[in-house]
């Protein structure tokens, strides 16, 4: 049985920031998904409802504490990275 040979460390940092990356744009997309779902095509009251109200409340700052760490940890990957190689040049 042949072996594959050993992950480099830039390896490993590429699969993980690639897993981190996919997993949290799912949560993300997911969740835009279903709150719009929840908005076009599920019949609402004319006034809505203070438990929907506050799930709405609950549900921005969650969405924009998502895309923050998501936009911060795919950038700051491309940084470190580029400053890397003009070093190595």
């Amino acid at each position: 049985m042949k072996l594959r040979p050993r992950l480099t460390n830039e390896e490993i940092k590429a699969r993980l920031i690639l897993t981190i990356g996919i997993g949290l744009t799912l949560v993300f997309v997911s969740s835009i998904s279903f709150m719009l779902y929840g908005l076009l095509f599920i019949t609402q009251p004319r006034i809505m409802a203070e438990a929907d109200r506050e799930i709405f409340g609950l549900l921005s700052p969650m969405m924009m504490s998502l895309s923050g760490i998501l936009g911060g940890a795919l950038a700051a990957n491309g940084l470190r990275d580029s400053k890397k190689e003009k070093e190595s040049e």
